[in-house]
């Protein structure tokens, strides 16, 4: 039985970030709110260029999403000190409580999707996970092309 392991990681993505939308509903924000302040909190200062990048959305997708993010008081811009025209985000005192119960829900529901697995199994599969991304990150950061392999 032939498989796609690119097809496999989005389609397991896509199931995941639904069913923890469904679980995270309880906490205010919405599956694309959660996944920028996770952001924001992993990388705090980072711009909205950036956080853009990193949900895979277009810049003023982002800018909304922050402008409602900082209306609901979870998110502070700041001046860019290194560029005027920059905003830098970080997540504000209000947001923690939010943060690690999204956190808590992730991890639930992670050991819930990986309760089949040995111990092991989880390891074995972090680590090739974490290889290819690796892999993919690095050609991404060197400019490389794809290798092409015929057979």
């Amino acid at each position: 039985m032939e498989s796609n392991i690119a097809f496999l990681c989005s389609d397991i993505g896509r199931l995941f970030r639904k069913r923890f939308g469904e679980l995270a509903r309880q906490s205010g924000p919405t599956g694309a709110q959660w996944r920028a302040l996770l952001v924001v909190q992993r990388y705090p200062g980072i711009n909205q260029g950036m956080l853009a990048e990193h949900l895979d959305v277009e810049p003023i997708t982002a800018c909304r999403m922050v402008d409602r993010l900082e209306q609901a008081k979870l998110i502070e811009r700041r001046r860019d000190p290194n560029d005027r025209r920059a905003w830098a985000l970080f997540l504000t005192e209000a947001a923690v409580p939010t943060v690690s119960e999204l956190k808590a829900t992730g991890a639930r529901l992670l050991d819930w999707v990986t309760s089949d697995l040995t111990e092991q199994e989880v390891e074995t599969l972090s680590r090739c996970l974490s290889k290819i991304r690796d892999k993919i990150v690095t050609a991404e950061e060197n400019g490389s092309q794809q290798e092409s392999h015929n057979g």
